[in-house]
């Protein structure tokens, strides 16, 4: 019979959380892991816990929770812990490993006081935070919003219902130039790596590109925009779901420039 224990992150199971289970795969994810890991040590005195399924002594599973009012990722409230993320690896699903830690971050949560445990999850057949993964594991539903739903199990009846994010983005102009707003964060890891990407690509075309970083992981400025990842060029967002691609973003700034400049023409 097979070992499951899960347990806190620790020096064997860092890299693999640090990487979000894309070990080896490149110098570009160890780096953002590497920045990562310092960031949920640095976050655990403030109640950040990262939780670690390991099977046969490997690590196969993760999941972070944490009081809500320190979230990058949403959504808002108070007095609750937030699940913002859980991973397990494809070739062991199936064997309740997420159930098990769900219910590991969920005892962490009542330990640490917290009113409640909420979560968005959606109503998808991706891998992502399926609602249904979190009915089966006795989740109630507090907000929906399209696809999105906010998940929650209450504690205690001074709980509070979270609410989703409302975006506050307004585009400010630099005459002649291309404007690149950056949202980033340093939790989500497909977030750290695109905000370095999208750094790069602006440092290549020198003053023609301004770019302004907003980072979540300041508190008054996620209120303030709510908006934990996104792209701008000259104030038309961008993305990809994955990573921005260097070579994609270089062509959107490009069409920004050849806009700009015909405005200059007229």
């Amino acid at each position: 019979m097979s070992v499951l224990e899960v347990r806190d992150i620790d020096a064997c199971s860092e890299y693999f959380v640090g990487t979000c289970s894309h070990v080896g795969e490149s110098e570009e994810i160890d780096a953002c892991a590497r920045k990562r890991v310092a960031w949920l040590r640095q976050m655990y005195d403030r109640g950040l816990r990262a939780k670690v399924a390991m099977l046969e002594g490997n690590p196969v599973g993760f999941i972070y929770v944490m009081p809500i009012g320190i979230c990058p990722w949403g959504p808002i409230g108070q007095g609750l812990a937030v699940v913002p993320c859980l991973w397990v690896l494809n070739e062991v699903r199936g064997r309740g490993i997420g159930s098990r830690l769900l219910a590991a971050a969920e005892e962490d949560a009542r330990q640490q006081g917290r009113t409640g445990i909420a979560a968005v999850a959606y109503q998808h057949d991706f891998w992502f935070m399926p609602v249904s993964f979190f009915e089966i594991c006795g989740f109630s539903h507090a907000k929906r919003r399209a696809k999105e739903v906010i998940v929650w199990k209450v504690f205690d009846s001074s709980a509070e219902a979270p609410r989703f994010l409302e975006r506050n983005y307004h585009f400010r102009p630099v005459e002649g130039k291309v404007v690149l707003d950056l949202f980033w964060n340093t939790f989500c890891q497909t977030s750290l790596v695109e905000a370095q990407r999208v750094r790069e690509v602006a440092a290549e075309f020198e003053d023609s590109v301004v770019l302004k970083e907003y980072c979540a992981d300041d508190r008054a400025t996620f209120c303030l925009h709510q908006i934990p990842r996104a792209i701008f060029v000259n104030g038309k967002e961008i993305g990809w779901g994955y990573e921005a691609p260097k070579d994609g973003m270089r062509a959107a700034i490009r069409q920004a420039e050849s806009a700009v400049a015909g405005l200059g023409e007229r």
